[in-house]
This record gives structure tokens, sequence and C-alpha cells, in this order.
């Protein structure tokens, strides 16, 4: 299933829907005034979607008539990982960093900000101190889907409602700073994540699927585009900490709720931060490159779709250090 939330054009009322041929159903008809965090809270509630799609009374909104917003756009909880084992290696090496060997003992993660969520085609508002070094990540982040605390990695996978983009924008400038004093990402990564177009349920991407002893694995190529122009490529299959095993550790002592999103972390060359720094080992002359105020940003998943968002200037003067 390819779930989303979405408005009508020229209404503010949130609306959940199921994509068939090109158009929504709505959900809401069934179901009433709820989101699909609530509607993951009740019993079997794939099969009673399945059930009620298929009946002749359905309403159907075009696509050309909504505005879809992110899926999950108030999560519980979001929390951002650091899976990818060649962004984390690289990005030390550009610094002239060795590997921390950690890394290969357990899978670490982060709290990020839940209220700062944008949609699949929203512009992204930045203030005055985000466009020092202003980055985007390139990342897959999966939606629990129901409730569950000290989940062994073994059974995680029913935990997992479905996948989408996530797009998790960093400025790097202030997250270097607060970094030094051992406590965060604070400021640099709390002002916007974007996330969709829809949740995929496992079962849409099934024929991707590569079974793994700590989990699943998936071929799916993921891409990002700055202004049109290719800039990065990697594969969700390369993850190094499956979502599952990122499931156990995060469970660990604390429960899980339905609506809460987990990121993968950013893919290999999945950001500009990684690009600067191998560019730079190459070419010491060469130029770092950073968003800046209307740089279109658009990333690609294999199965889950694309995001494309503008990067847009606050109107505000006001900086931070």
């Amino acid at each position: 299933m390819k779930l989303s939330t979405y408005k009508l054009l020229n209404s503010n009322k949130e609306l959940i829907g199921i994509l068939k041929n090109n158009s929504l159903i709505n959900l809401n008809k069934y179901f009433g005034e709820i989101s699909l965090i609530d509607l993951m809270k009740t019993d079997n509630w794939k099969s009673e979607i399945l059930s009620k799609i298929n009946e002749d009374n359905v309403v159907i909104h075009q696509l050309n008539n909504v505005v879809l917003l992110a899926p999950i756009p108030k999560p519980n909880s979001l929390r951002d990982a650091y899976a990818f084992r060649q962004h984390v290696e690289t990005s030390r090496k550009n610094r002239g960093l060795e590997m921390i060997k950690e890394f290969d003992e357990f899978p670490v993660f982060y709290f990020s900000n839940h209220s700062a969520i944008y949609g699949p085609h929203d512009d992204i508002l930045c203030m005055p101190s985000h466009f020092e070094k202003l980055d985007f990540e390139l990342e897959i982040a999966i939606v629990i889907g129901k409730e569950g605390r000290n989940i062994s990695a073994k059974n995680a996978k029913d935990y997992i409602a479905g996948f989408m983009i996530m797009n998790d924008i960093s400025a790097r400038g202030l997250q270097m700073r607060e970094m030094k004093l051992n406590l965060g990402p604070a400021k640099g990564k709390d002002f916007a994540s974007a996330l969709g177009p829809y949740l995929i349920t496992p079962d849409e991407i099934s024929d991707r699927l590569i079974n793994h002893e700590h989990g699943s694995l998936y071929d799916l190529k993921m891409s990002c585009y700055l202004n049109n122009q290719l800039v990065s490529e990697g594969n969700f299959k390369d993850i190094n900490w499956t979502f599952e095993q990122i499931i156990e550790r995060a469970s660990y002592g604390a429960t899980l709720y339905p609506g809460d999103v987990i990121g993968s972390g950013t893919v290999g060359t999945g950001c500009l931060l990684e690009l600067n720094g191998t560019g730079k080992l190459k070419d010491p002359n060469y130029k770092e490159v950073w968003l800046k105020e209307g740089d279109i940003i658009e990333m690609r998943i294999d199965g889950l779709g694309e995001i494309s968002n503008k990067i847009v200037s606050e109107n505000s003067d006001h900086k931070i250090k």
C-alpha cells in the first residue's frame, strides 16, 4: 500500500488516503476523522483498508486537486540513526580522522525535532545562521506501526509499518560548533526534516527484499539532484545496521509507539559535507558547494517515489553563534 496524508486545494483539513491508479482513495470516509497514526492503532488496520477500498462507493481525489503532506506530519518522536558505514568512514577520512571502532559494535541514533516536519514538496524555511554550510542528507525512514518495548531484532520486522524518503536538512556551521561541547546535534539539526511522498508498506517493495541474518535489506537505488544536477547516488542495500537492529537498540528499556519515525542516517555520498571533503582531497582548488536560497533538492528512491523541496529564507535577520 501507498498511504498518504494530504489536503484538498484551498482547504487546511488533513485527510488520509491510499494511492490507487494515480488517484487517492479517501480513507476518512470509512474510519472517520483520524490520522494515519490513529489508524495504525486499530486492529488489523491493513486488512481493513484493503476490504474498504474494494467497495463501489469510494471517494476519489485526483492528485492534481490535492497537496501531499508528510505521510506522518506529526510524529510522536523522530530518531535519526548512523547506519551507513561508507558515509561515516568517508566523512571522517576527509577530516583526517580514523574510523570509530564503536560503529561496528552497536547502532547509534539521536533525537531530532519531530515538530519540524515538512512535506514532500514544501518550501523549507531557513534562518540566516542556517545558511552557514547548509546541507541536505539523503536517507530512508521507517514508521513504527505498533507499540513495543524491548523488541528483539528477529521480531522487529513486524513493527515496521512502512518506509519513506527523508531529507535531514543540516546547518553544518552550527552543528560543528555545537559538537565541540560533546552534546547534540542541537540547533544544527532541529529545524527541518522533509518526509514523503507516501508511506510505503513493506509488501510494496518485497520484490527488492534481500534477507540478511540481522534483518531486511532492500535493493533500492537512492539518488539526489541539486538544481536538476545529479550529485549523489547510493543504495539502501548497503546499510550496515538494519532497521531491525536499530529498533532493538531504540526499544531497549523504552517503549516505541505507532507513528514514531526512525531515519537511517545518510547513505554514502548522500550529503554535501561528504562530497565537499572528498572533492578537496582530490583537488586542493576544489570549491565547496553548500545549499543557498532558491536551491531545489530532489530525492528519488526506487519503489518509494520522489520528494522535491526548495530552500527559502525566513523573513528575519536574526543570527546565532
